[in-house]
């Protein structure tokens, strides 16, 4: 059914209206640009060693002082 008025609609139907347009809206504004690109090669492959090398996490912390950096 195809309205040209809100007042015409139903508050049932005025509430899905509401809820496609806010979750709409979210999506856009936190949704993930990069969604469903693929990544090169290269960049694949600088992360298989990086996890491969480097298993351990670190904190901020730690990356900061390393770095000189006040955290």
């Amino acid at each position: 059914m195809s309205y040209s008025n809100v007042a015409d609609l139903t508050v049932d139907e005025f509430k899905n209206l509401i809820k496609e347009v806010v979750t709409q809206t979210l999506l856009e504004l936190l949704g993930d640009p990069d969604e469903g690109l693929d990544l090169r090669e290269e960049i694949k492959e600088r992360l298989h060693r990086s996890l491969a090398t480097n298993g351990e996490t670190r904190s901020a912390q730690e990356v900061a002082a390393k770095l000189g950096l006040d955290w």
